[in-house]
C-alpha cells in the first residue's frame, strides 16, 4: 500500500523503468532504432516538462539549476546514450521521492500534533430536573467558557480548562517534551493537548477551542509547514557558477578530445539534485527537532536567522524570571510559629485568587503541611481572603486590609523586588508571608552561554522599576538594564541595539510588538501567551529559559548541516566532472555515479535531525558572569 501511494506520488519513476526495460529488450533483439525512438518520446517529454517549470521559475525572479538536467539529457539523446539519458530521468524523479521521503521524514514531529488536533468533547449537564447529570458529545468548537467536561483516561484535554477533581496525572510531552507525567491538583489549569492518564478527570473550560493552547500551536505549525528557507535560495545563487563551471568543462573535454560523447559525459554528472534537495531538506530537519524540543519555529527564515544572532534582549518577569512569586521567608509575630502561620493561611489561600495565593499554597505543601476544609471563606477582590479553618479566624490579605481588622500592625522591612501577605488569627496580628520573583535557576547559565558563543550585546528591557530590575539582572549576568519601559519604548531601543541580528525573548502581551519588532523574537510560552506567541518568530513551549540557547543551538547546527551538504554535492560533482573530461566515466556509469552522490548529499542533509545539544543542568550550573551593571531609567513610567 505503501509502495503505491509513493508511485502515484511519483508516477514519472515507473514510466521511465517501464522505458529503460523496454529499450534495452529492443536493443538486445536488434531493435535499437524502435529503441531510440521510445527512449526520445519519453526523455523530450520529460525535458518539456522540466523546460516550462524552469520557465515558470525564471518569471518569479528565480534561476534554478534545472538548466544543466535539460541540457544533459538533450545532449546524451544527441549523441545516441539513450539509456544515459533515461537514467538521468530517473535519477531526477528519483531525487524528488528521496525529497518526498526525507520531507516526511523531518516533518513526522511537526505532523503528529496536527494528527492529534481534539475534536470532540464530553460536556457534563444535569438532566432538566436537578434530579442527576447528563454527559453529551459535542464537537470542540461548541465548548463554551465555563462548561464543565468529562475527560475519560487516555483522552486528549479539547480545550485550556481548570482542574475540578483533586489529582490528576497528564501526559503533556506533546505541549512541552517533558516525558514524565506531571501531576495537577485541582484549581490548576491544564492547557488542552495534553493526555489524561488512567483516572477519569473533570475540569472548567476556560477558553474556547479557538483560543486554547493545543490551537495556537497548530496555527504556528502549520505556518512552520508553509515555510519556505532562505538557505534554498542560497542553494539557487549557486546556480549560476555551478552551471557555468559545468558546461565549461564539457565544453573543453569536447574541445580537446573533439568528440562529442565527451561533453555529454561531463554533463550527466552536473545534474543539480544536491544542490535542490539537500538544503530544504536540512531545514525541515531543523523544524521537527526544535518541535520535538519543545520548541516551535515558524520557518526556515527563522532557522537561519538564529544562526547569525550576535545580540539578544529579554524582558524580566516570566522571562528571566518564573512570573511566579515564590515563598523566600515567613515572619510570625509573637506568639505565633512560621508553620503555623504558614499552614492557616495556605489553608485559607485555597479559596483566593489573589497573585501570591498560588506560592504560598506551594510553599506550604513543599513543608509537608496539609491544608484544611474552611468552614467558611470569603474573599474581598484585591485586597485578601477571610476563612474560618479549624474554629479559627484567619485572615490574608495586603497590609491596608489587615490592619483594618486587628487592633496592632507592624509592618514587615521588604527589600527590592519582594511582596509581603500578611497575616491575622483570631483577631491578632500573626505575621507576614514575604515572597519574591526571583530569578529562574537556568537563567545565569544561558546568558553565560550566549555570551560564550558569539552574543556580544545583551540586555534587559523591562517595565519594572530599576529597583526591582537591577537585583535581578545582577544575579543573571546582565550588565545594561532599561528599566520602567512603555511597549513603544521596548520598539524603539530593539531598532537601535547592534550588532544584527538582534534575538528579543519576553512572554507577556505587553511584549508583543517588540517581539515582532525584533529580527527573531521568541516567547516563553508554555503559560500560553497567545497574544506574544502570535507576534513572534518562535515560541518556547517548555517552562524553561534554556530551550533558547536551545534554539540558537538547533539553528546554527542546521545552517552548517545545509551549507555542508550543498558543498559536498558542488565537490563530488566537480571532482567527477574532472575525471569524465578523461573519458574513464562512460555516459551510463556517470549518471548512475551520481545517483549515488545525490543519495549520499541527501543522506548528510537528514542529519539536521540530529546532534548534541549543550544539557539543561549545565545552563542551571553556571554562575552569572560578573560586570559593572549599567541602569537606563527612561522616565518615570508606569510599571508594565
Amino acid at each position: 500500500m505503501a509502495v503505491l501511494k509513493a508511485l502515484r506520488r511519483q508516477p514519472v519513476i515507473p514510466l521511465a523503468l517501464l522505458t529503460l526495460v523496454a529499450v534495452l529488450v529492443l536493443s538486445a533483439t536488434g531493435q535499437g532504432l524502435i529503441a531510440r525512438w521510445i527512449a526520445t518520446i519519453v526523455v523530450g517529454g520529460f525535458v518539456l516538462g522540466t523546460l516550462i517549470q524552469m520557465i515558470r521559475e525564471m518569471l518569479r525572479g528565480r534561476f534554478g539549476l534545472d538548466v544543466l538536467a535539460i541540457v544533459a539529457m538533450v545532449a546524451t539523446l544527441a549523441v545516441g546514450e539513450y539509456v544515459a539519458s533515461l537514467i538521468i530521468v530517473l535519477m531526477l524523479s528519483g531525487g524528488e521521492a528521496l525529497e518526498d521521503f526525507a520531507a516526511r521524514r523531518a516533518k513526522r514531529e511537526l505532523t503528529a500534533l496536527l494528527e492529534r488536533s481534539p475534536q470532540t468533547a464530553h460536556v457534563v449537564t444535569t438532566d432538566g430536573e436537578g434530579e442527576g447529570e447528563l454527559v453529551r458529545d459535542v464537537p470542540v468548537d461548541e465548548v463554551a467558557i465555563g462548561d464543565v467536561l468529562l475527560i475519560r483516561p487516555s483522552e486528549i484535554v479539547p480545550v485550556d480548562c481548570e482542574l475540578l477533581t483533586e489529582e490528576v496525572s497528564f501526559d503533556e510531552s506533546s505541549l512541552t517534551g517533558e516525558s514524565l507525567p506531571v501531576t495537577r491538583t485541582a484549581g490548576e489549569t491544564v492547557l488542552s493537548g495534553a493526555v489524561n492518564g488512567t483516572h477519569i478527570a473533570r475540569a472548567r473550560a476556560l477558553r474556547r477551542s479557538a483560543d486554547s493552547q493545543y490551537q495556537q500551536i497548530l496555527a504556528l505549525v502549520r505556518q512552520a509547514q508553509d515555510s519556505r528557507a532562505p538557505v534554498v535560495r542560497l542553494a539557487d545563487r549557486f546556480a549560476i557558477p555551478f552551471t557555468a563551471v559545468s558546461l565549461l568543462l564539457g565544453g573543453l573535454a569536447w574541445a580537446l578530445s573533439g568528440e562529442a560523447v565527451r561533453f555529454a559525459e561531463v554533463l550527466v554528472l552536473a545534474t543539480p539534485c544536491p544542490l535542490l534537495i539537500a538544503a530544504p531538506v536540512a531545514f525541515l530537519g531543523g523544524l521537527s527537532r526544535s518541535a520535538k524540543d519543545g520548541i516551535v519555529l515558524k520557518g526556515g527564515a527563522v532557522i537561519e536567522t538564529l544562526s547569525r544572532v550576535r545580540s539578544a534582549a529579554f524582558d524580566k518577569t516570566g522571562t528571566l524570571t518564573r512570573g511566579r512569586p515564590a515563598l523566600v521567608d515567613v515572619r510570625p509575630a509573637a506568639g505565633f510559629t512560621a508553620e503555623e502561620v504558614l499552614g492557616l493561611a495556605a489553608s485559607a489561600e485555597q479559596y483566593s485568587s489573589h497573585a501570591l495565593a498560588a506560592g504560598i499554597r506551594a510553599a506550604a505543601r513543599d513543608r509537608g503541611l496539609v491544608a484544611e476544609t474552611a468552614e467558611d471563606a470569603s474573599e474581598v477582590a484585591t485586597n485578601g481572603v477571610m476563612a474560618r479553618i479549624g474554629g479559627r479566624t484567619v485572615v490574608v490579605g495586603k497590609p491596608a486590609y489587615v490592619a483594618s481588622l486587628v487592633p496592632e500592625f507592624a509592618r514587615t522591612d521588604l527589600a527590592a523586588g519582594q511582596a509581603a501577605a500578611y497575616v491575622a488569627i483570631d483577631g491578632r496580628h500573626a505575621g507576614a508571608l514575604v515572597l519574591a520573583d526571583a530569578p529562574r535557576p537556568e537563567s545565569p547559565g544561558v546568558v553565560a552561554w550566549l555570551r560564550d558563543h558569539g552574543v556580544g550585546q545583551i540586555v534587559m528591557l523591562t517595565g519594572d522599576t530599576a529597583a526591582t530590575a537591577d537585583p535581578i539582572a545582577a544575579q543573571v549576568g546582565i550588565a545594561e538594564v532599561h528599566a520602567e519601559l512603555l511597549p513603544d519604548d521596548k520598539v524603539r531601543l530593539a531598532r537601535d541595539l547592534s550588532p544584527r541580528p538582534l534575538m528579543m525573548v519576553g512572554d507577556g502581551v505587553n511584549d508583543a510588538p517588540v517581539l515582532a519588532a525584533a529580527d527573531v523574537g521568541i516567547a516563553m510560552g508554555a503559560k500560553g501567551a497567545t497574544a506574544a506567541g502570535e507576534a513572534a518568530d518562535a515560541v518556547i513551549l517548555v517552562d524553561s529559559l534554556a530551550k533558547v540557547a536551545h534554539a540558537v543551538e538547533i539553528g546554527r547546527h542546521t545552517v552548517r548541516v545545509a551549507l555542508t551538504a550543498i558543498w559536498i554535492g558542488i565537490g563530488l560533482s566537480v571532482a567527477l566532472m574532472i575525471v569524465a573530461m578523461t573519458g574513464v566515466i562512460p555516459a551510463v556509469v556517470g549518471a548512475l555515479v551520481q545517483e549515488l552522490v545525490d543519495l549520499a548529499t541527501i543522506l548528510y542533509a537528514l542529519r539536521a535531525l540530529r546532534g548534541p545539544l549543550t544539557p539543561e543542568r549545565s545552563f542551571a550550573a553556571q554562575d552569572p558572569a560578573d560586570g559593572i551593571r549599567t541602569r537606563h531609567d527612561d522616565s518615570e513610567r508606569t510599571r508594565l
